[in-house]
């Protein structure tokens, strides 16, 4: 049973000055529309003392801005979601872990020509991939749980990381994902929780790079069973490997008459043309594990929707993002012509990055802090973005 309207009104007008009220039907989704503009600068504070003193009575405080004009809704809280079961997570877990380590074998000798000697020959190697799956999961990790722990910190209800093994592909997994059970008080909370995870990972990956790439050598580039298979580059890995070996890798034999800037401005974009007789990086299994956390990392950041990046963008600027999201799509279906694993992206976007999270208090919004924040994950996001994340030819 909700309270009168009387006391509504009195507690409301503790932190904002009514101007018009409407009163609605709990079916219909409200029970009373404030319009007005709060008594204090500091919105935040406003709906906190609002909220506690509603939190009896079994109401949820809606901050909303319409034009000008600031709006509070009441409406009747949801039920508290329900525990969810941890046996779940942990099965994933572990079928995820054998499959990363069975994608990060290296198993002796030649490989059977018969696909079940072929998966008896990785089975009985697969323990020889725990480095690539240690350091693989351990970005993983420490994304998913960046995302969790701050949710927690926030009072923001969300499940334990979701791992979804991927057997028999590159890395073994598609990654992870918490589910957010609860809706975030407002857009700082909502960012905090969507950055986490990037700066999470990468705080792992980049170490596990280095360790990765004092693990591998150079050697000449020629192909392997009539193909070559190479990982794309960012920004960050061609300065790791610069780094670490003192030239960008891959060197091609010829740049084919065009200047050097040319030829990488060329090959950065579109993965062409494929540098044989060049020298590369033989990739340890650790280097190649960081390399994925760094493309997971970027993926992730992309300003669209439920994704991390979408989380920050809605952010800083609410509904207006919307707007971006056709150039977004539209950017992805242009890089698919190299890369075409972007076109599957695109079509995932338009059921991931239509959607955002919208927090309660829509009028907060993000402090100097947080903005600065904001621009070093934008430039996060372009040094671990690669264009051409796999370039395979003759396979």
């Amino acid at each position: 049973m909700f309270p009168e309207t009387e006391i509504l009104n009195n507690l409301v007008s503790r932190i904002f000055h009514i101007e018009d009220l409407t009163t609605g039907d709990p079916q219909k989704g409200f029970l009373v529309r404030y319009r007005g503009h709060l008594l204090s600068e500091d919105s935040a504070a406003a709906y906190d003392q609002l909220a506690d003193s509603l939190k009896p009575y079994n109401i949820t405080v809606l901050f909303r801005k319409e034009q000008e004009q600031q709006i509070v809704y009441l409406i009747p809280s949801k039920p508290a979601p329900k525990p969810a079961r941890p046996s779940v997570n942990i099965i994933l877990f572990i079928l995820t872990v054998l499959s990363v380590m069975l994608a990060g074998a290296q198993p002796e000798g030649p490989m059977p020509t018969d696909f079940a000697g072929q998966i008896l020959l990785l089975a009985k190697s697969i323990f020889t991939g725990w480095p690539f799956a240690l350091s693989l999961l351990g970005i993983l990790l420490a994304h998913e749980f960046g995302h969790y722990f701050m949710s927690r910190y926030h009072k923001t209800a969300a499940t334990l990381p979701y791992f979804i093994p991927l057997p028999f592909s590159p890395l073994g997994t598609m990654g992870a994902a918490i589910v957010m059970q609860g809706t975030p008080k407002n857009k700082r909370v909502l960012f905090d929780i969507g950055v986490a995870g990037p700066l999470a990972g990468l705080i792992v990956a980049i170490p596990v790079l280095f360790l990765g790439l004092s693990l591998s050598h150079l050697e000449v580039l020629q192909p392997v069973n009539g193909g070559i298979q190479l990982e794309g580059n960012s920004l960050m890995y061609l300065l790791a490997k610069y780094i670490m070996f003192g030239k960008l890798l891959p060197a091609p034999a010829s740049t084919g008459g065009v200047s050097l800037a040319i030829y990488w401005l060329r090959y950065f974009f579109t993965g062409q043309p494929i540098p044989i007789g060049g020298t590369d990086v033989l990739i340890h299994p650790v280097a190649f594990a960081a390399w994925a956390g760094l493309l997971v990392t970027a993926l992730n950041l992309i300003p669209a929707g439920t994704l991390d990046g979408g989380h920050v963008v809605y952010a800083l600027f609410g509904e207006k993002v919307g707007k971006a999201f056709p150039y977004i799509f539209g950017l992805l279906i242009i890089l698919g012509i190299f890369w075409s694993g972007w076109w599957i992206w695109a079509v995932l976007l338009l059921w991931l990055g239509r959607v955002h999270a919208e927090p309660l208090d829509q009028i907060t919004q993000l402090d100097t802090r947080r903005r600065m924040i904001a621009l070093l994950v934008t430039v996060i996001f372009i040094l671990t973005f690669s264009p051409v994340p796999f370039t395979v030819f003759g396979l």
